[in-house]
């Protein structure tokens, strides 16, 4: 069976993630129900990264092996038709070995987090930022993110329900630099724990606040306690932005 890489993005308000539900709409869901409009033997995707719910994609990336040898535009061009008018289109596609798996293959993934800092509140951006109505000093931000560089025991910022064996991580790159009212947090790791990302952006906030030093931030990774981890950012600022093979 041929096997077919495409690259995603998608708006990931109104879904429940990307993993397929019992009965909620997922990234999952739409993604296969597409194909399986003009294709036979309901085939089924792996992804890179399962977004929670309410997480979006700059570049998800997904594998399907399909029963007949298609043209990757013909793929292309029929599965942005049937997945309209949903927020979710393909920007690529090619055919693949069938070695490849978006998931296993994937040596490193970039997330990027969106805080909108000023007082008035998103009207074109809403769902797709982090309103935070007060001023955030980016530079003490990142002055702290530094200090989770390498490899550490994140518990602090692991949820309570990770299913991962361990806590160990190695965290990549974790920059934050503002854009005209907008912060940008990049991170960057060969995978992460779950709600690794939003946890670690929510301490962040209380450095920026001048609630937390810097030296708090490395205190509360340093204390391997989840009770030690500032209020979780929500999805709604969170992107996964790409995926290094």
């Amino acid at each position: 069976m041929p096997r077919y890489r495409l690259t995603l993005e998608y708006d990931g308000t109104g879904f429940y993630g990307w993993q397929r539900q019992v009965d909620r709409p997922s990234i999952q869901q739409a993604v296969e129900e597409a194909f399986a409009r003009f294709c036979t033997g309901n085939p089924s995707v792996q992804a890179a990264g399962r977004t929670d719910a309410g997480v979006h994609a700059l570049g998800q990336v997904i594998h399907v092996d399909l029963n007949r040898d298609w043209e990757p535009f013909r793929i292309f061009e029929a599965f942005n038709f049937h997945l309209r008018p949903l927020a979710i289109a393909a920007t690529s596609c090619e055919r693949v070995d069938d070695r490849f798996e978006a998931r296993f293959s994937a040596k490193g993934r970039h997330y990027l987090y969106r805080i909108l800092s000023r007082r008035g509140r998103p009207a074109l951006d809403a769902h797709r930022v982090w309103h935070v109505p007060l001023p955030l000093d980016a530079e003490a931000m990142h002055d702290a993110a530094q200090l989770a560089l390498g490899t550490h025991d994140f518990t602090t910022f692991r949820d309570a329900n990770c299913q991962a064996k361990s806590p160990l991580k190695t965290l990549d790159r974790l920059d934050v630099s503002r854009v005209g009212d907008e912060i940008y947090l990049r991170a960057e790791a060969r995978s992460f724990l779950h709600h690794q990302v939003r946890s670690l952006v929510g301490s962040l906030k209380l450095v920026g606040e001048g609630k937390w030093q810097p030296a708090d931030f490395g205190a509360a990774l340093a204390a391997r306690d989840r009770t030690r981890c500032g209020a979780m950012a929500p999805p709604d600022g969170l992107y996964l932005e790409r995926v290094i093979y």
